[in-house]
């Protein structure tokens, strides 16, 4: 049975995306996204479930570059997660008592609102996942932020969504090892490009694009590493890569670039 590697540990989004994309395979929980695409370059596991974009908080920059820097990587399939956040104490704590709120850093800058409102003096403290954030419910002063699926022993979730937008999706990809040779027919192909330093070299990136006829659904932009001041864009079409015409608006794309990397088909 093939083994689906994502953020642990059992109960995170990224384990909700992974029990979507391969509902019975053999999942493992790993304590980054570090770790976990290292697994999948190692062969210890066949793929791994990785979130690109959240609606209220954008790309997940950690993850953009883990697919632009890992050779031999590739995204094949796509699904979105509704996120829904609640927030959880031990059973018997009380609010004015909360000085403590675990989560992920992305729960917590989901639920700023909720938070300044009601817990103005609260210290914040960021944890690898949403899920790992339930370990550190040790007192009655500790509070943590998790999915409203969590189900965990002497733990009380609020009744309601605190997120501050109740409306709040992320993306998630399922990556494997391959490359864009390796494609089959898909609905979107994603990238990764550079262009020159100048007036208007983006707008001539993307005028390939657009007199290509491909579609553009997502386009962010990454700081390059050892270039300050200059920027690499991540970009996902509509298309299908096993069509001749997108291949060739494709290859137009990477010529007009400085660099240019496949990521994705999906």
């Amino acid at each position: 049975m093939d083994k689906v590697g994502y953020l642990g540990p059992e109960g995170s989004y990224s384990h909700i995306a992974a029990k979507t994309f391969r509902p019975n395979a053999n999942l493992c929980g790993y304590g980054s996204f570090m770790l976990a695409v290292e697994a999948l370059v190692k062969g210890e596991c066949a793929s791994v479930a990785l979130p690109v974009e959240n609606s209220l908080n954008g790309s997940v920059a950690q993850v953009m570059d883990l697919l632009q820097y890992t050779e031999n990587v590739f995204a094949f399939e796509e699904c979105t997660v509704k996120i829904d956040h609640r927030f959880a104490v031990l059973k018997g704590a009380e609010k004015r008592g909360i000085s403590r709120i675990y989560s992920h850093e992305q729960a917590l800058a989901q639920c700023g609102k909720f938070i300044f409102e009601n817990f103005p003096e609260a210290e914040l403290i960021a944890t690898p996942s949403t899920a790992a954030s339930l370990k550190m419910l040790k007192s009655a002063a500790d509070a943590c932020i998790v999915g409203a699926h969590t189900n965990f022993n002497g733990v009380v979730l609020s009744e309601e969504n605190i997120a501050d937008e109740k409306n709040n999706l992320t993306h998630f990809l399922l990556v494997k090892k391959g490359t864009a040779e390796s494609a089959g027919h898909c609905a979107k192909v994603y990238f990764s490009a550079t262009c020159k330093h100048e007036a208007g070299a983006l707008f001539n990136l993307l005028s390939v694009i657009k007199n290509g006829g491909l579609n553009m659904t997502k386009i962010q932009s990454r700081p390059i590493k050892d270039k300050a001041g200059e920027y690499r864009f991540f970009v996902e079409v509509e298309g299908d890569f096993a069509d001749a015409h997108v291949k060739q608006v494709l290859a137009e794309v990477k010529r007009a670039a400085n660099s240019f990397k496949i990521l994705g088909a999906y």
